[in-house]
């Protein structure tokens, strides 16, 4: 009986998000309506002369489009105790920090209730649509998700990252019952306050409940990744903990060693299980299937920036599906990956058109092409007027722009997408690249897909000499004359001089925009650098971000140090242990 009712659920939710997105021009309409509804009352739209209006014509010819430096004051004013309707109708109950990664330190975001019922409303959607391709019964999930620190603002609001804000709520943890996915590990591990700690905890949680498990997931790609590179330090004490049910003396936070603790039976049985099977793997390839027989996938966003960790990731993952996971930010959610076996290469996400209110403004290269030989400008997107949910071309890019429940209003994104198709009325969107993380020199624009892509070739080089990139980032070096790019490498061994050499001349010569083509030749741009970090050090920056109040499960490594990031790239700096310089172009 409560399988069938489970099922009426999911059901349910394909249902509403088919009947939504197959009116997503009429949805759109309400959708606003609701929002301004609510808000009318809000200081910001008052002050724009908007006088209670709902309709869209009204909206887009009051409101500007908007960025969070146009924003940051209101939100200051209510992170400092000022309760009036600022941005919002009802008094913005949390504040959400942003990650931090793409401009060097966490924003403030205003959070509400409204942004957990979206929350919620993603997860069963995309539950719904998985679980049609992947069923599940009764079981656990083995989810590495983490907390971050909460503090106070100087108002009094809680103040934390918006995946904690989440993983707090009632909601999240009645979802979670809902869709038959319990986390393995309890909440001491989840918001415990020392990430090695929690994460050793992740573990040995999952390995006690190992034939519960039904699957493995986190945020983001690259933090499964990091649980296992650390399960293979450490998988024999965890060996012990089991067989002989007590805890690690690594563990030393009270509350946490309290609760696994309770959990924790000696079962020399599963430890030599365990043991054995561990030993009998060639170079860690297929351990999630091995230690977990039934579980069923990987879950986690693949995309953007993880992609770089998929090779990985299928490596512990063996012959287990890969689903990529919803598209959201820190602002909140914008889409939903409705087609889970697709590769993760390939995910789309269709929006949601009743979680906000979307427009895209559509962007096309500027490229004067006597301006690009003489290399003294800089490449640009032409902008047009932005569109409509509905209004979007298949195969053009855009900027996305949110209008939402907690008091962004035509609020700039900052991240271009690509219109793949459509799903009914609502279009299928393939993220491309955040339109802030450029490297460039002079009249260059290369996008972290690019880097990405230069890196993957040299990682074949790399590969040939047994050598494995663990992570990487770069930096458009202004400093010398000319100018530079310089890419930061951690690799799992140490190269010598001539593999060096070559890595770099292949890093320089796979940028192959145009712009940086044209100042390379002329010698508007100078030789790439490759910087070889030590072992560790792309943890250094994950710590560095920590101490910020960020949380793992919110963590991306920065692709492209830009000036305001002046404390990673003097971690990055300070680890590196060699360099090496291009020697020929074209």
């Amino acid at each position: 009986m409560l399988e069938k009712m489970g099922e009426f659920k999911h059901q349910k939710m394909v249902d509403e998000f088919e009947s939504n997105t197959k009116d997503a021009g009429r949805v759109q309409i309400e959708t606003l309506r609701r929002i301004l509804e609510e808000n009318g009352e809000a200081e910001y739209l008052q002050r724009l002369g908007l006088n209670g209006r709902t309709d869209t014509e009204s909206f887009k010819s009051c409101v500007p489009l908007s960025t969070h430096k146009d924003l940051e004051p209101y939100i200051q004013r209510i992170a400092d105790g000022d309760d009036s309707p600022i941005l919002t109708g009802k008094p913005i109950t949390y504040i959400s920090l942003s990650s931090g990664t793409t401009q060097g330190r966490p924003k403030f975001v205003p959070f509400n209730e409204e942004l957990v019922k979206n929350t919620m409303q993603i997860f069963r959607t995309s539950f719904a649509f998985r679980n049609r391709e992947f069923p599940l019964e009764n079981g656990k999930a083995l989810q590495f998700i983490f907390g971050s620190k909460q503090f106070k603002t100087k108002g009094g609001l809680t103040a934390s990252t918006a995946t904690t804000n989440v993983y707090r709520s009632e909601q999240f943890k009645n979802t979670m019952k809902d869709i038959q996915s319990q986390c393995c590990s309890p909440d001491e591990v989840i918001f415990g306050t020392d990430f090695h700690q929690s994460l050793y905890c992740h573990l040995l949680c999952g390995l006690i409940y190992c034939d519960a498990v039904q699957f493995i997931s986190s945020t983001f790609a690259h933090t499964i990744v990091r649980a296992f590179q650390t399960f293979e330090q450490v998988w024999e004490e965890i060996c012990t903990d089991i067989r002989e049910g007590v805890l690690s003396s690594i563990v030393t936070i009270p509350s946490i060693r309290a609760a696994v603790s309770k959990l924790l039976q000696p079962n020399p049985e599963l430890a030599n299980s365990i043991y054995r099977k561990c030993s009998g793997l060639t170079n860690w390839y297929g351990v999630i299937p091995e230690l977990w027989p039934n579980a069923k996938y990987v879950y986690g966003i693949m995309t953007g920036s993880m992609e770089p960790y998929l090779k990985k990731l299928r490596h512990y993952a063996g012959g287990l599906p890969l689903l990529s996971a919803d598209y959201g930010s820190s602002e909140g959610w914008i889409g939903v990956n409705v087609y889970p076996r697709l590769q993760p290469e390939l995910v789309t996400y269709v929006v949601l058109p009743d979680i906000g209110y979307f427009e895209f403004i559509p962007l096309k290269e500027k490229i004067d092409e006597e301006v690009l030989e003489k290399t003294s400008s800089t490449v640009a997107y032409m902008e047009s007027e932005p569109v409509g949910l509905t209004e979007v071309k298949v195969g053009e890019e855009y900027e996305i722009i949110v209008t939402n429940f907690a008091g962004l209003y035509r609020y700039r994104l900052g991240d271009v997408v690509k219109v793949m198709g459509f799903h009914n009325s609502s279009p299928e969107l393939q993220f491309v690249c955040r339109r802030s993380l450029l490297l460039t020199i002079n009249i260059d624009k290369n996008t972290e897909k690019d880097l990405q892509l230069a890196v993957e070739a040299a990682s074949k080089l790399l590969a040939e000499k047994k050598l494995e990139v663990v992570d990487f980032t770069s930096h458009g070096d202004s400093s010398t004359e000319p100018g530079h790019y310089v890419i930061f490498l951690e690799l799992s061994g140490e190269p010598d001089q001539e593999v060096l050499a070559e890595c770099t001349n292949c890093l320089d010569q796979s940028f192959i925009d145009a712009g940086y083509v044209s100042s390379r030749k002329v010698n508007a741009i100078g030789p790439l650098e490759l910087r070889v970090v030590q072992r560790g050090t792309f943890q250094k920056i994950l710590d560095h971000y920590l101490g910020l109040g960020g949380a793992v499960s919110q963590f991306k490594t920065p692709r492209c140090i830009g000036s305001t990031n002046s404390m990673v790239l003097q971690i990055l700096c300070n680890n590196v242990v060699k360099n090496c310089f291009s020697t020929s172009f074209g």
